[in-house]
């Protein structure tokens, strides 16, 4: 799924780049190496339900549904108005209409649409966030990045199972509403 059409015009030259790009408001389109690389992790798969946390541009939430058909529901959210409009305008201009963008509000990712197969974090916590790892189904992944380092929780019937995979990344930061 190329990138090029979940970015800004301005930018739109540059989508081959293997590094993140503006989309304004301070948010990026993460880098493609990265992307594939937490999709990796993630390992999402037809059926899932997914919630893709930071969806700023779509372009992540788009990858999701492709790896999620058939039968697999996508849900967005975004803590910046704007950004909540313009990914939702590519989704559909990208024929992607069936992923539901919210606003995320005052509220760390969506619990009234929990629990999820899958949770894919696209900004920087200062601490894994507990609050996305209980609306994860048993069984369920989540991740995203913690500072630097790239994180991989797995539900477990009794409790969270937390890994540090290799590998340093940079994030805008995730903005936790409650805080």
């Amino acid at each position: 799924m190329p990138r090029r059409g979940f970015l800004p015009r301005d930018v739109r030259a540059l989508a081959g780049q293997d590094a993140a790009l503006p989309i304004g408001d301070g948010a990026t389109c993460s880098q493609p190496s990265t992307v594939a690389y937490m999709l990796a992790l993630l390992d999402a798969r037809p059926g899932h339900r997914v919630l893709d946390v930071g969806s700023g541009s779509g372009w992540t939430s788009a990858l999701l549904s492709v790896l999620t058909r058939p039968g697999g529901v996508v849900h967005a959210v975004e803590i910046v108005p704007r950004l909540v409009e313009y990914g939702r305008s590519r989704l559909v201009a990208a024929g992607f209409a069936e992923v539901a963008v919210h606003d995320a509000g005052d509220v760390l990712g969506l619990p009234e649409h929990a629990p999820y197969d899958r949770i894919l974090v696209s900004a920087a916590a200062a601490r894994v966030p507990v609050e996305l790892c209980e609306q994860l189904a048993v069984g369920g992944r989540l991740v995203g990045p913690v500072g630097h380092e790239m994180h991989l929780v797995t539900r477990m019937p009794a409790g969270f199972v937390d890994r540090v995979v290799p590998g340093e990344f940079v994030f805008v930061p995730l903005v936790d509403p409650e805080a």
